[in-house]
C-alpha cells in the first residue's frame, strides 16, 4: 500500500545492520603471541640485593661495591658411565635434568680411550647444564628451600666443598629430591654434582655469601 505522507519508506533493519558492519565476525590476530616481561626478580635475587650485599660489605669492609662477591653461575653434572653401552640412559638423564634445571642440557663425551672401563673416545658418558641469571637464582632457591630439606636425616651440607678460590660443589644422591621429577617415571636413581661459582676471592667470603642466601651448612 502506498505511503500518503510523501516520505520515503523506512529501510529494513536488516539492511541497516549490514551497512554498519554489525554482526560481522572480528578478524583473528595473527603472528606470534606477545612476549611478557617478568615483573618481579626471583626471591633470592631480591634477598641478595636488599640484605646480603649490605651484610657482606659491613663484614669484610669492601672499599667498592664491585668487590662484594656474587653468584655467577651454577653447573649441574650427571655422570653416566654405563651410558656408553646403554644409549637410553642418556635420553632419560637429558629429560630429567631438563625438568630440574628448566633448560636443555648438553651431552658430555669421553675425550680419550680408557681401556679399564671399556670406554672409547667420543662415547657419551654424562649430561650437564650451566645456569645463569634468573634461572640460576630460581634453581638455587628450589635447591636450598625444597630439595635439600627432603634429604633423609638431613643435617646440613658439608662446609668442606670449597675449592680454595671461592667456588663450592656438593653432591646429591638422586634426582627425586626435586619435585619436578615424577617418581613413577624414574627408571633408576641418578646422582649429580652441583657447582656454585662465585666472584669471592676466599672460601670464607664465599661461605658467608652462600650461607646468607640460605645454604644450610653443617655445624
Amino acid at each position: 500500500m502506498a505511503d500518503n505522507t510523501g516520505e520515503a519508506p523506512a529501510k529494513p533493519q536488516k539492511e541497516k545492520a549490514a551497512k554498519s558492519g554489525a554482526g560481522k565476525k572480528k578478524a583473528e590476530p595473527t603472528g606470534p603471541a606477545p612476549k611478557y616481561k617478568r615483573t618481579q626478580l626471583p626471591r633470592l635475587r631480591r634477598q641478595y640485593d636488599e640484605t646480603v650485599r649490605g651484610a657482606l660489605s659491613k663484614e669484610f669492609n669492601y672499599s667498592s661495591s664491585m668487590e662484594i662477591p656474587r653468584v655467577v653461575k651454577i653447573s649441574l653434572n650427571m655422570g653416566l658411565g654405563r651410558a656408553a653401552h646403554e644409549a637410553k640412559l642418556i635420553d632419560s638423564a637429558v629429560e630429567e635434568l631438563k625438568q630440574i634445571a628448566g633448560q636443555a642440557p648438553v651431552v658430555c663425551k669421553a675425550k680419550k680411550d680408557i681401556a679399564n672401563y671399556k670406554l672409547r673416545k667420543g662415547h657419551k658418558i654424562g649430561v650437564m647444564v650451566t645456569l645463569r641469571g634468573e634461572r640460576m637464582w630460581e634453581f638455587l632457591d628450589r635447591l636450598v628451600s625444597i630439595a635439600l630439606p627432603r634429604v633423609r636425616d638431613f643435617k646440613g651440607v658439608s662446609p668442606k666443598g670449597f675449592d680454595g678460590r671461592g667456588n663450592y660443589t656438593l653432591g646429591l644422591r638422586d634426582q627425586l629430591l626435586f619435585p619436578e621429577i615424577d617418581y613413577m617415571k624414574v627408571d633408576k636413581a641418578r646422582g649429580m654434582n652441583v657447582s656454585v661459582v662465585t666472584t669471592a676471592k676466599t672460601d670464607e667470603e664465599a661461605r658467608m655469601l652462600l650461607k646468607s642466601i640460605g645454604m644450610p651448612f653443617r655445624q
